[in-house]
Protein backbone atom coordinates (compact mmCIF):
# COMPACT_ATOMS: atom_id res chain seq x y z
CA UNK A 1 0.00 0.00 0.00
CA UNK A 2 3.13 2.34 -0.08
CA UNK A 3 2.50 3.30 -3.46
CA UNK A 4 -1.13 3.66 -2.84
CA UNK A 5 -0.17 6.23 0.38
CA UNK A 6 2.23 8.01 -2.08
CA UNK A 7 -0.55 8.97 -4.19
CA UNK A 8 -2.19 10.30 -1.34
CA UNK A 9 0.00 12.41 0.34
CA UNK A 10 1.35 13.46 -3.33
CA UNK A 11 -1.95 15.11 -4.42
CA UNK A 12 -2.81 16.26 -1.69
CA UNK A 13 0.55 18.20 -0.79
CA UNK A 14 0.50 20.06 -4.27
CA UNK A 15 -3.36 20.91 -3.72
CA UNK A 16 -2.27 22.24 -0.11
CA UNK A 17 0.84 24.24 -1.86
CA UNK A 18 -1.46 25.92 -4.87
CA UNK A 19 -4.17 27.31 -2.07
CA UNK A 20 -2.19 30.45 -1.52
CA UNK A 21 -4.91 32.12 -0.63
CA UNK A 22 -8.34 31.69 1.56
CA UNK A 23 -11.35 30.25 -0.14
CA UNK A 24 -13.82 32.59 -0.49
CA UNK A 25 -16.95 29.80 -0.22
CA UNK A 26 -16.51 26.24 0.83
CA UNK A 27 -16.00 23.63 -1.91
CA UNK A 28 -18.60 22.14 -3.00
CA UNK A 29 -18.45 18.01 -3.81
CA UNK A 30 -21.28 16.32 -5.49
CA UNK A 31 -20.94 12.47 -6.10
CA UNK A 32 -23.32 10.00 -8.06
CA UNK A 33 -23.48 6.55 -7.15
CA UNK A 34 -25.00 3.72 -9.37
CA UNK A 35 -26.25 2.06 -6.11
CA UNK A 36 -26.09 2.69 -2.25
CA UNK A 37 -27.56 -0.52 -1.51
CA UNK A 38 -24.14 -2.01 -1.05
CA UNK A 39 -21.47 -1.97 1.49
CA UNK A 40 -18.49 -1.53 -0.99
CA UNK A 41 -20.63 1.42 -1.96
CA UNK A 42 -21.83 2.60 1.61
CA UNK A 43 -18.31 2.63 2.58
CA UNK A 44 -17.11 4.43 -0.12
CA UNK A 45 -19.92 7.16 1.13
CA UNK A 46 -18.43 7.29 4.43
CA UNK A 47 -14.77 7.90 3.41
CA UNK A 48 -15.99 10.58 0.78
CA UNK A 49 -17.88 12.91 3.70
CA UNK A 50 -14.88 12.17 6.26
CA UNK A 51 -12.13 12.45 3.69
CA UNK A 52 -14.41 16.00 2.73
CA UNK A 53 -14.91 16.91 6.39
CA UNK A 54 -11.33 17.74 6.75
CA UNK A 55 -11.10 20.86 4.32
CA UNK A 56 -13.91 22.00 5.29
CA UNK A 57 -16.14 20.88 2.16
CA UNK A 58 -20.12 20.33 1.71
CA UNK A 59 -20.87 17.07 0.02
CA UNK A 60 -24.26 16.49 -2.16
CA UNK A 61 -24.77 12.43 -2.66
CA UNK A 62 -27.06 10.75 -5.18
CA UNK A 63 -28.01 7.34 -6.15
CA UNK A 64 -28.92 5.97 -9.69
CA UNK A 65 -30.06 2.85 -8.52
CA UNK A 66 -28.29 1.75 -11.56
CA UNK A 67 -30.66 4.17 -13.87
CA UNK A 68 -28.55 6.01 -16.00
CA UNK A 69 -31.34 8.43 -17.06
CA UNK A 70 -31.77 9.10 -13.24
CA UNK A 71 -28.01 9.68 -12.64
CA UNK A 72 -28.31 12.37 -15.93
CA UNK A 73 -30.79 14.00 -14.00
CA UNK A 74 -28.85 13.76 -10.65
CA UNK A 75 -25.79 15.55 -11.97
CA UNK A 76 -27.50 17.92 -13.86
CA UNK A 77 -29.24 18.98 -10.36
CA UNK A 78 -25.62 19.30 -8.90
CA UNK A 79 -24.63 21.79 -10.82
CA UNK A 80 -27.47 23.41 -10.40
CA UNK A 81 -26.43 23.68 -7.06
CA UNK A 82 -22.92 25.08 -8.20
CA UNK A 83 -20.81 21.83 -7.28
CA UNK A 84 -17.24 22.64 -7.67
CA UNK A 85 -16.11 19.19 -7.71
CA UNK A 86 -18.53 16.00 -9.91
CA UNK A 87 -17.20 12.70 -8.71
CA UNK A 88 -18.77 10.10 -10.91
CA UNK A 89 -19.49 6.25 -10.53
CA UNK A 90 -21.39 5.37 -13.86
CA UNK A 91 -24.46 2.93 -14.23
CA UNK A 92 -23.42 3.09 -17.37
CA UNK A 93 -20.14 4.51 -18.58
CA UNK A 94 -21.42 5.41 -22.35
CA UNK A 95 -24.91 6.47 -21.17
CA UNK A 96 -23.41 9.11 -18.62
CA UNK A 97 -21.04 11.24 -21.27
CA UNK A 98 -23.75 13.75 -22.24
CA UNK A 99 -23.75 14.71 -17.89
CA UNK A 100 -19.99 14.63 -17.76
CA UNK A 101 -19.95 16.81 -20.72
CA UNK A 102 -22.48 19.93 -19.55
CA UNK A 103 -20.45 19.35 -16.18
CA UNK A 104 -17.04 20.07 -17.78
CA UNK A 105 -18.85 23.22 -20.01
CA UNK A 106 -19.53 24.18 -16.85
CA UNK A 107 -16.09 24.44 -15.05
CA UNK A 108 -16.51 21.56 -12.86
CA UNK A 109 -13.45 19.34 -12.15
CA UNK A 110 -15.03 15.24 -13.14
CA UNK A 111 -13.28 12.88 -11.86
CA UNK A 112 -14.60 9.02 -12.51
CA UNK A 113 -14.37 6.72 -9.36
CA UNK A 114 -14.39 2.88 -9.97
CA UNK A 115 -15.60 2.45 -12.73
CA UNK A 116 -14.77 5.04 -15.50
CA UNK A 117 -16.81 6.98 -17.75
CA UNK A 118 -17.14 8.28 -21.79
CA UNK A 119 -16.64 12.34 -21.86
CA UNK A 120 -13.91 14.64 -20.82
CA UNK A 121 -12.93 13.50 -17.28
CA UNK A 122 -10.53 15.04 -15.48
CA UNK A 123 -9.06 11.56 -13.99
CA UNK A 124 -9.87 7.93 -13.53
CA UNK A 125 -9.45 5.82 -10.45
CA UNK A 126 -10.41 2.33 -9.91
CA UNK A 127 -9.83 -1.45 -9.28
CA UNK A 128 -7.89 -3.72 -11.38
CA UNK A 129 -11.20 -5.31 -11.66
CA UNK A 130 -9.41 -8.01 -14.88
CA UNK A 131 -6.63 -8.79 -11.95
CA UNK A 132 -9.48 -9.87 -9.52
CA UNK A 133 -10.92 -11.63 -11.75
CA UNK A 134 -7.83 -13.62 -12.96
CA UNK A 135 -6.81 -13.85 -9.17
CA UNK A 136 -10.05 -15.23 -7.71
CA UNK A 137 -10.83 -17.73 -10.19
CA UNK A 138 -7.31 -19.20 -10.64
CA UNK A 139 -7.31 -19.67 -6.76
CA UNK A 140 -10.94 -21.52 -7.45
CA UNK A 141 -9.27 -23.71 -10.27
CA UNK A 142 -6.49 -24.80 -7.86
CA UNK A 143 -8.62 -25.64 -4.70
CA UNK A 144 -10.84 -27.86 -6.81
CA UNK A 145 -7.93 -29.68 -8.16
CA UNK A 146 -7.88 -27.86 -11.62
CA UNK A 147 -10.57 -30.24 -12.77
CA UNK A 148 -14.46 -29.98 -13.03
CA UNK A 149 -17.29 -28.21 -13.52
CA UNK A 150 -17.59 -24.34 -12.50
CA UNK A 151 -20.07 -21.81 -13.11
CA UNK A 152 -20.12 -18.10 -12.89
CA UNK A 153 -22.40 -15.89 -10.74
CA UNK A 154 -23.03 -12.95 -13.12
CA UNK A 155 -24.13 -9.13 -12.49
CA UNK A 156 -25.61 -6.16 -13.55
CA UNK A 157 -23.49 -5.19 -16.99
CA UNK A 158 -21.24 -2.35 -15.74
CA UNK A 159 -17.36 -2.03 -16.95
CA UNK A 160 -15.95 -3.36 -13.45
CA UNK A 161 -18.45 -6.20 -13.51
CA UNK A 162 -17.60 -7.03 -17.24
CA UNK A 163 -14.02 -7.02 -16.53
CA UNK A 164 -14.12 -9.21 -13.44
CA UNK A 165 -15.90 -11.98 -15.65
CA UNK A 166 -13.86 -11.49 -18.58
CA UNK A 167 -10.62 -12.54 -16.22
CA UNK A 168 -12.43 -15.01 -14.05
CA UNK A 169 -12.46 -16.55 -17.81
CA UNK A 170 -9.02 -15.96 -18.64
CA UNK A 171 -7.95 -17.85 -15.40
CA UNK A 172 -9.87 -20.81 -15.74
CA UNK A 173 -8.50 -21.13 -19.66
CA UNK A 174 -4.94 -21.91 -17.79
CA UNK A 175 -7.04 -25.07 -16.80
CA UNK A 176 -7.94 -27.48 -19.67
CA UNK A 177 -9.55 -30.14 -17.34
CA UNK A 178 -12.00 -26.98 -16.10
CA UNK A 179 -15.57 -26.62 -17.93
CA UNK A 180 -17.50 -23.67 -16.96
CA UNK A 181 -20.99 -25.05 -17.84
CA UNK A 182 -23.39 -22.29 -16.51
CA UNK A 183 -23.09 -18.39 -16.55
CA UNK A 184 -26.09 -16.92 -14.84
CA UNK A 185 -27.16 -13.06 -13.48
CA UNK A 186 -27.93 -12.68 -9.81
CA UNK A 187 -27.97 -9.22 -9.99
CA UNK A 188 -25.41 -8.59 -7.08
CA UNK A 189 -28.24 -8.89 -5.03
CA UNK A 190 -28.28 -11.63 -2.09
CA UNK A 191 -31.95 -13.09 -2.15
CA UNK A 192 -31.83 -12.81 -6.20
CA UNK A 193 -28.17 -14.56 -5.89
CA UNK A 194 -29.49 -16.96 -3.49
CA UNK A 195 -32.26 -18.40 -5.84
CA UNK A 196 -30.11 -18.04 -8.84
CA UNK A 197 -27.75 -20.92 -7.41
CA UNK A 198 -30.01 -23.40 -6.18
CA UNK A 199 -31.32 -23.46 -9.59
CA UNK A 200 -27.85 -24.11 -10.86
CA UNK A 201 -26.76 -26.59 -8.22
CA UNK A 202 -29.97 -28.37 -9.08
CA UNK A 203 -28.78 -28.12 -13.30
CA UNK A 204 -25.31 -29.34 -12.66
CA UNK A 205 -25.15 -31.76 -9.56
CA UNK A 206 -21.40 -32.13 -10.44
CA UNK A 207 -20.29 -28.57 -9.64
CA UNK A 208 -17.53 -27.69 -8.12
CA UNK A 209 -16.85 -24.26 -8.17
CA UNK A 210 -19.30 -21.17 -8.30
CA UNK A 211 -17.33 -17.47 -9.06
CA UNK A 212 -19.44 -14.86 -7.59
CA UNK A 213 -18.64 -11.15 -9.23
CA UNK A 214 -19.53 -9.32 -5.79
CA UNK A 215 -19.78 -10.61 -2.15
CA UNK A 216 -23.33 -9.70 -1.51
CA UNK A 217 -24.57 -11.89 -4.17
CA UNK A 218 -21.65 -14.15 -2.90
CA UNK A 219 -23.60 -14.39 0.68
CA UNK A 220 -26.64 -15.91 -1.41
CA UNK A 221 -24.53 -18.07 -3.17
CA UNK A 222 -22.79 -19.13 0.56
CA UNK A 223 -26.35 -20.05 1.73
CA UNK A 224 -27.47 -22.01 -1.08
CA UNK A 225 -24.66 -24.43 -1.08
CA UNK A 226 -24.70 -24.49 2.62
CA UNK A 227 -28.58 -25.90 2.59
CA UNK A 228 -27.20 -28.22 -0.52
CA UNK A 229 -25.15 -30.07 1.65
CA UNK A 230 -22.06 -30.44 -1.66
CA UNK A 231 -18.86 -29.63 -1.25
CA UNK A 232 -18.77 -26.71 -3.88
CA UNK A 233 -16.08 -23.90 -3.51
CA UNK A 234 -16.95 -19.94 -3.84
CA UNK A 235 -14.59 -17.45 -4.65
CA UNK A 236 -15.56 -13.42 -5.15
CA UNK A 237 -14.42 -10.24 -5.63
CA UNK A 238 -14.66 -7.23 -3.21
CA UNK A 239 -13.60 -7.85 0.56
CA UNK A 240 -16.99 -7.07 2.24
CA UNK A 241 -17.26 -7.17 6.15
CA UNK A 242 -19.38 -9.88 5.96
CA UNK A 243 -17.22 -11.93 3.06
CA UNK A 244 -14.44 -11.86 5.12
CA UNK A 245 -15.84 -13.15 8.32
CA UNK A 246 -17.61 -15.79 6.19
CA UNK A 247 -14.03 -17.01 4.90
CA UNK A 248 -12.23 -16.85 8.15
CA UNK A 249 -14.95 -19.53 9.70
CA UNK A 250 -13.42 -23.09 9.29
CA UNK A 251 -14.35 -25.17 6.89
CA UNK A 252 -16.16 -22.41 5.19
CA UNK A 253 -16.93 -22.98 1.38
CA UNK A 254 -16.84 -19.70 0.94
CA UNK A 255 -12.91 -19.72 0.34
CA UNK A 256 -11.32 -16.61 -1.65
CA UNK A 257 -12.58 -13.23 -2.29
CA UNK A 258 -10.05 -10.64 -4.27
CA UNK A 259 -10.72 -7.76 -2.18
CA UNK A 260 -10.57 -3.88 -3.20
CA UNK A 261 -10.24 -0.65 -1.52
CA UNK A 262 -13.14 1.49 -2.11
CA UNK A 263 -12.53 4.24 0.69
CA UNK A 264 -9.01 4.59 -0.75
CA UNK A 265 -10.58 4.64 -4.31
CA UNK A 266 -12.87 7.95 -3.31
CA UNK A 267 -9.49 9.07 -1.14
CA UNK A 268 -7.84 9.36 -4.19
CA UNK A 269 -10.39 10.67 -6.58
CA UNK A 270 -10.87 13.33 -4.23
CA UNK A 271 -7.38 14.25 -3.77
CA UNK A 272 -6.63 14.49 -7.57
CA UNK A 273 -9.67 16.36 -7.92
CA UNK A 274 -8.44 18.96 -5.31
CA UNK A 275 -4.80 19.57 -6.97
CA UNK A 276 -6.52 20.04 -9.96
CA UNK A 277 -9.24 22.19 -8.62
CA UNK A 278 -6.34 24.32 -6.81
CA UNK A 279 -4.74 24.94 -9.61
CA UNK A 280 -1.86 22.16 -9.62
CA UNK A 281 -3.74 20.22 -12.25
CA UNK A 282 -0.08 19.40 -14.51
CA UNK A 283 1.01 17.26 -11.59
CA UNK A 284 -1.90 15.14 -11.50
CA UNK A 285 -2.43 11.70 -13.18
CA UNK A 286 -5.13 11.01 -15.87
CA UNK A 287 -5.59 7.73 -14.33
CA UNK A 288 -4.75 5.83 -11.38
CA UNK A 289 -5.26 2.27 -11.28
CA UNK A 290 -5.55 0.06 -7.73
CA UNK A 291 -3.89 -3.10 -7.14
CA UNK A 292 -6.64 -5.68 -5.65
CA UNK A 293 -5.39 -8.18 -2.51
CA UNK A 294 -6.17 -11.87 -2.14
CA UNK A 295 -7.99 -12.62 0.67
CA UNK A 296 -8.43 -16.01 1.63
CA UNK A 297 -9.01 -17.82 5.29
CA UNK A 298 -5.52 -17.08 6.16
CA UNK A 299 -5.40 -13.20 5.20
CA UNK A 300 -9.31 -12.91 6.60
CA UNK A 301 -8.04 -12.82 10.17
CA UNK A 302 -6.77 -9.44 9.69
CA UNK A 303 -8.44 -7.86 6.56
CA UNK A 304 -10.73 -5.00 6.79
CA UNK A 305 -11.20 -2.46 4.73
Amino acid sequence: MSKLKSIILGTVAAAALATTGAQAAPIKIGMTFQELNNPYFVTMQKALRQAAGTIGATVVVTDAHHDVSKQISDVEDMLQQHINILLVNPTDSTGIASAVTEAHKAGVIVVAVDANASGPVDAFVGSKNYDAGVMSCTYLAKAIGESGSVAILDGIAVVPILERVRGCKAGLAKFPNIKIVDTQNGKQERDVALTVTENMIQAHPDLKGIFSVNDGGSMGVLSAINSSGKDIKLTSVDGAPDAVAAIAKPGSKFIETSAQFPGDMVRIGLGLALADYWGAGNTVPKLVPIDVKQVDAEAAKTFHW
